[in-house]
């Protein structure tokens, strides 16, 4: 972080923002010039904010050398993270991983059902919503910790690792026994509670971009859960909310070689929710293998129309495996293979 300073600055004003700096671990090189003095810090600049820097009259100009998070910055952790979810590894150059399922659980054998038909599809993970946030408070809510064990039962049938939404702290033990990967949902991405809670879960964390969200706040969301502890991050794009309404969400691919630029996560696109419409999930997914990513989570449904739950944007099995066949296909090009 480079910080100038206005003409005339006093000398003992100077002392005193050095040594603002050195209390909070940072080593601070001075420039001083005729008639403007600029300071180098060094170390941790995670723990300055910007804006408290220029409250200070004095102060002409902050710029940052290098992105505010660290733990998730490719320039300290050169190698692509490779996160275990249940014993099959999401991340690196070989495999794309694709999870399907439900996008509320319905009932033990419902849930088994799904799971055994989507594996056979060729996804190796099982989606589903225990606990749906919903934006009308009399739409279904899910089915809680009900819908947990049927998971957990489906799980047992098929050995296939579950996937599922946590949205609120009271239930991180629960999760903490049961689910395999750990879903921070998009309108969770900024409680800043929650994802301090579960940067001490021992799961690994699928966190899903908010629906407005910028790149760099969606890293630094998981900037919060690794520098609780918890390196096991996995970053989902979802699509992000713009003017357009032919679909649900606009989905950025672009999101993929920038994550991959500037973090050593692994990135999953989730074509349902970005697109709305289970006609275009086909396409999405395609092209989101094509662009370099690492894995897809998808809505299925055996009847679509009778779903609880976002029937619309929902896959029939026999549809999902054309998707996963035909995708398999795109990842040899790019030199990869679907789990």
């Amino acid at each position: 972080m480079i910080i100038s300073t206005k003409r005339g600055t006093p000398a003992e004003e100077l002392d005193r923002i050095i040594k603002q700096f050195e209390d909070k671990g940072l080593s601070v090189t001075m420039i001083r010039g005729t008639d403007y003095n600029v300071f180098g810090l060094v170390g941790d600049t995670t723990v300055i904010d910007e804006k408290d820097v220029m409250a200070n009259p004095y102060v002409e100009n902050v710029q940052r050398v290098s992105e505010p998070y660290k733990k998730a910055n490719r320039l300290f952790h050169e190698a692509d993270s490779i996160i275990n979810v249940g014993g099959i590894p999401v991340g690196g150059k070989e495999k794309i991983v694709v999870i399907g399922g439900p996008c509320s659980i319905e009932g033990e054998q419902e849930t088994i059902d799904i799971a055994k038909e989507v594996k056979a599809a060729g996804a190796c993970m099982l989606r589903g919503g225990a606990y749906k946030p919903r934006t009308s408070p009399y739409a279904f809510q899910g089915l809680g910790t009900e819908g947990i064990l049927d998971m957990v039962k489906a799980r047992e049938a098929t050995g296939m690792p579950i996937v599922s939404e946590l949205m609120s702290e009271d239930r991180i033990d629960e999760f903490e026994e049961y689910v395999d990967l750990v879903q921070i949902g998009a309108r969770n991405m900024q409680n800043f509670n929650l994802l301090k809670a579960v940067g001490k879960m021992t799961k690994p964390i699928l966190l899903k971009r908010g629906l407005a969200n910028t790149i760099e706040e969606w890293i630094m969301s998981a900037e919060y859960i690794m520098a609780g502890g918890n390196d096991n991050v996995i970053l989902c794009e979802r699509g992000i909310r713009t003017f357009e309404k032919y679909t649900r969400n606009t989905l950025d691919l672009s999101v993929i070689p920038i994550i991959k630029e500037r973090t050593h996560l692994p990135i999953i696109i989730d074509p349902s929710h970005a697109t709305g419409n289970y006609r275009y999930v086909e396409s999405a997914s395609l092209a989101a293998i094509a662009a370099g990513a690492d894995g897809l989570i998808i809505e299925v449904h055996s009847c679509p129309a009778k779903a609880w739950s976002d029937g619309a944007q929902s896959l029939k099995p026999d549809k999902f495996k054309t998707v996963i066949d035909k995708g398999r296909e795109i990842a040899r090009v790019v030199g990869r293979d679907i789990y």
